[in-house]
């Protein structure tokens, strides 16, 4: 009887939890779609102020529903360089109090219509036109799947109430001492470390407590745990990053653990204080048809989960400065500057498409801060008699990065395009590959200036005064280039292909006269032959240059 009993429990939680989780990510990706735009203009907004950043976090959470997505990508906005430490704490601080909003939705009495809102919502789903009514109908379908699963779930487990072993069994776990809230704390926690999903553990927790397993003290004790389980992502996202990264990600550690751990010495009063809001005792039992329900508890967890986060914001953000300094003093900044790149793009970010695509976008503005960081390695080069050792290995180190950074977007792209993706998304990701590889290719020509110039140097081939100065004209012609299309790019500004044509034909026509000085140099025995096909493939290097910032501008105003 028992393992029948098991395997009943078993399967329904796994079937349970499965479409739940199926349900969490199907209403995310559909409510991004719906809000794509929205949600980008709102990240690209983020300022040193403290509560526009917490607003930002809540606003962008409540639409991924997912408060570890949230979190990963603010990291690695940090690890790029797009957003400050202060910036990402008010965001991080927002995306908790945002990931409550799940529980809300819980809380609605329509888990009897979770199936047929799902079927309903399919309809529009698999056979509407409109891209905006296919998502729309994609989030029903997937709250549909989040009360289905949880009423499978809650059948699953009603079982438990009843069954002697597991009541004696589950005991221990009781919140009610501060021994049993700690176990419940740290149960929570460690489930939810294991599953990396506060959403998931949540909505087994919501389904206990709905079956009338667990009590309500008990459900809000596992509650706090799972806030504490869910900065694991954060802290494995920090690894292999920058210390400004870190900071960011041990900002969210120390955030949940220190409210945890107040909210924790504080529970038999806060708690009851909370729940006084509801009005009812949250364990009361009502027969319904012949069935016991428990009309209070969901709503009664939702009311601490929100209150724990909410709460812990509003005494948090006063204080924002202060973490700071704390964390600066936990991760100090490291002899050696450090290159700001996304080394960590998660595969986690390409269920969130509309976000995944921010994060893509800066490593393509990381890249072309390299190339721009380039021109000036080169320029230190060419104007020294006998070079610059160090120079020459930070190129070459640089352009080694850019190839990695390509395979990086690219991968990551390949991912975040394998699901259901918005066509303004798909655009925006092949644009960005386009780019990646176009940064990537004038980085190759840059180094191939550097191999020139180190040839002529072993060659003892000395360039002249006159053709020098002609070369680092051209340089800094080209150098102007690039930074323009990178402003370009950082604007997303389709107008810039007109100027880009404008000077890409001044830098030809500078390219062509400095080659025809040449030629003539050399048809007076002036130059050496090898040493003049040297300094022509240099030139004919700049003219890539140009030419590959010139697609990336044309990829801007949609023509590639």
């Amino acid at each position: 009887m028992d393992w029948e009993l098991f395997l009943s429990i078993s399967f329904a939680l796994v079937g349970g939890l499965g479409i739940f989780l199926i349900g969490m990510r199907f209403m995310s990706e559909g409510l991004q779609a719906v809000a794509g735009d929205r949600l980008r203009r709102m990240i690209g907004a983020v300022t040193q102020n403290r509560v526009m950043g917490l607003f930002t976090g809540l606003f962008v959470t409540c639409i991924v529903q997912s408060s570890t997505v949230t979190t990963v990508m603010t990291v690695g906005l940090v690890n790029s360089g797009f957003m400050s430490l202060a910036q990402s704490l008010g965001v991080i601080f927002g995306a908790n109090v945002g990931t409550t909003i799940t529980g809300w939705i819980l809380v609605l009495e329509i888990g009897k219509y979770g199936l047929p809102l799902l079927g309903f919502a399919a309809f529009f789903f698999l056979f509407a036109k409109s891209d905006r009514i296919r998502y729309l109908g994609m989030t029903l379908m997937g709250i549909g799947m989040l009360f289905f699963g949880l009423e499978l779930m809650k059948d699953g487990f009603s079982p438990l109430r009843t069954h002697d072993g597991f009541r004696v069994w589950f005991h221990a776990f009781e919140a009610t001492s501060y021994a049993g809230i700690i176990k419940c704390v740290i149960a929570g926690a460690v489930l939810t470390m294991l599953v990396q999903s506060s959403s998931a553990t949540l909505g087994i927790t919501m389904g206990l407590a709905a079956a009338g397993v667990i009590q309500f003290h008990t459900a809000a004790a596992l509650v706090l745990g799972e806030n504490i389980g869910t900065t694991i992502t954060s802290f494995f996202a920090s690894l292999g990053t920058t210390t400004a990264a870190k900071r960011a990600a041990w900002g969210h550690i120390m955030f949940n653990s220190i409210g945890t751990i107040w909210f924790v010495i504080f529970f038999p009063v806060v708690v009851p204080l909370v729940v006084s809001v509801i009005g009812h005792d949250p364990n009361t039992v009502l027969v319904r048809d012949g069935v016991e329900t428990f009309p209070y508890i969901l709503r009664s967890i939702a009311l601490v989960h929100t209150s724990f986060n909410v709460i812990n914001a509003l005494l948090f953000l006063p204080f924002l400065g202060a973490l700071a300094w704390v964390l600066q003093r936990m991760f100090p900044d490291p002899d050696a500057r450090e290159i700001k790149r996304l080394t960590y793009l998660d595969v986690r970010m390409a269920h969130s498409p509309s976000l995944g695509i921010i994060q893509s976008r800066e490593q393509i503005h990381v890249m072309g801060d390299a190339v721009q960081k380039i021109m000036g390695y080169l320029k230190n080069i060419l104007t020294r008699e006998h070079g610059d050792p160090l120079a020459e290995e930070k190129l070459f180190r640089r352009e080694t990065i850019l190839d990695e950074m390509q395979k990086e977007v690219v991968l990551f792209i390949g991912h975040l395009l394998a699901g259901e993706v918005p066509h303004k998304v798909t655009e925006e990701a092949n644009a960005q590959i386009r780019m990646a590889h176009e940064y990537e290719a004038l980085s190759d020509y840059q180094t191939n200036v550097l191999k020139s110039w180190i040839k002529l140097r072993k060659n003892n081939l000395a360039v002249s005064e006159e053709g020098l100065n002609a070369l680092l004209q051209l340089h800094e012609q080209v150098d102007r280039y690039i930074h323009m299309i990178n402003q370009a790019v950082r604007r997303n500004d389709a107008q810039a292909l007109t100027q880009a044509r404008i000077d890409g034909n001044t830098i030809t026509r500078l390219m062509k006269e400095t080659r025809k000085q040449h030629l003539a140099r050399l048809a007076n025995d002036e130059v050496a032959p090898m040493k003049s096909l040297i300094y022509l493939d240099m030139l004919n290097h700049y003219r890539k240059m140009k030419d590959h910032a010139l697609n990336i501008a044309e990829v801007l105003a949609g023509h590639k």
